[in-house]
């Protein structure tokens, strides 16, 4: 090989040479170009997901808490009965301008005369024992008393407490607790109301007859004062004495004490929660600095339930319930608590939501059964258990 021919080569090859390092040069540049779109995309992917995962993280927390309240609202509806707090605000004794006010409308009420009779049945009852749970359940099977024989044969066994057991709140099971306070009221709630129709019978006798003795002359004064109307007012006083429905009397104790678990229950014997300006009660502990109402308070329980339905039947905030209640009367129908609790919407603050409470609780606890349940008549071997 010439000279010449060899320079030939040399120039070729390091021709040949510089462009495999220009190619080598490009195809690391595009190497690390690669590389950098890589990460690029890394970051770009990445950053995609966590947005997702933040937006994601927030609309399920956000749904949490806007579809918790719906459930929890639809759960009290449909599936449980929520334990309330007392929240009653209609008086059972009356305040000097009420008493004006009724006098201007014709009504003679008198709290001392309305009162008479609860306030001497709390004063024959001042010694009470309050018995455990254990020794009420234990009178219960001794005396064979359970709500499924009353549901059943609509007799009740008349086994009158006067105070509530402390350990019922202790009762975790909620159906046993409910159908422990209902035991313990039935028969009190029952004897009211026979007192009451013995008392509405006494009446139509007396409306029957052309002349009246005069025993029968007093003891209609005495009634006239007792459900606070002026004398003579023969259609006001037939209107007004009258019996509550035992489901809608039931369903209103359990509302106001929490199925007997209330400090109120507990400690003052106040089934239904009224409140009172002048009489012995219990101050709410949330009251309002200047309030000066309590929750009147009794030494037994059947005062409690005797000042419940004076209450309805006397006070001027339930002339519809008892319009309404004399109306069924009238068409021989028998009353509905489903319908008369439409017109105690005044009873609590709550208004209409006070309403819907006392009729889930009577639907839901079955408590119509008891409407038509009667009272056993009291023995000497029952009275000798208590």
């Amino acid at each position: 090989m010439n000279i010449k021919v060899a320079k030939k080569y040399k120039k070729k090859n390091k021709k040949i040479i510089k462009n495999i390092n220009q190619l080598e040069l490009i195809f690391k540049e595009n190497k690390n170009r690669s590389s950098k779109i890589n990460n690029i995309n890394i970051f770009y992917n990445n950053s995609i997901n966590s947005i997702s995962r933040i937006f994601l993280s927030s609309f399920v927390l956000v749904s949490f808490f806007y579809v918790m309240p719906l459930f929890i609202n639809y759960a009290e509806k449909n599936f449980y009965t929520k334990e309330f707090e007392n929240n009653s605000k209609k008086i059972l004794a009356y305040t000097l301008n009420d008493q004006k006010k009724n006098r201007k409308n014709g009504e003679a009420t008198n709290e001392e005369d309305l009162l008479f009779d609860i306030f001497s049945l709390n004063d024959l009852e001042a010694d009470t024992v309050r018995l455990s749970a254990s020794t009420i359940k234990q009178l219960f099977e001794d005396t064979d008393y359970n709500l499924k024989d009353v549901r059943k044969k609509k007799l009740v066994k008349p086994v009158a407490l006067t105070l509530l057991p402390q350990e019922i709140k202790m009762i975790e099971n909620t159906k046993k607790r409910k159908e422990f306070f209902i035991q313990i009221i039935l028969p009190l709630i029952i004897k009211e109301n026979n007192n009451i129709r013995i008392d509405r019978k006494t009446l139509f006798n007396i409306i029957n007859k052309s002349n009246n003795s005069i025993s029968e002359k007093k003891w209609l004064e005495k009634k006239y004062k007792q459900y606070g109307i002026k004398y003579g007012d023969l259609s006001s006083l037939k209107i007004r004495m009258d019996e509550i429905p035992v489901s809608l009397a039931i369903a209103q104790a359990a509302k106001e004490t929490g199925w007997g678990t209330s400090r109120f229950a507990q400690e003052g014997n106040a089934l239904f929660g009224q409140w009172t300006w002048s009489g012995e009660g219990l101050k709410p502990k949330d009251a309002k600095e200047g309030e000066g109402h309590k929750v009147m308070k009794f030494n037994v329980l059947q005062a409690s339930v005797r000042a419940y339905q004076r209450n309805l039947n006397t006070h001027s905030t339930y002339i519809g319930f008892r319009k309404a209640r004399a109306e069924f009367r009238d068409q021989g129908k028998p009353l509905d608590s489903l319908e008369l609790s439409k017109y105690l919407n005044k009873y609590a603050e709550t208004g209409n939501k006070y309403v819907e409470i006392l009729q889930k609780i009577i639907v839901q606890n079955k408590l119509k059964d008891f409407d038509d349940a009667k009272l056993l008549p009291s023995s000497v071997d029952l009275e000798s258990l208590i």
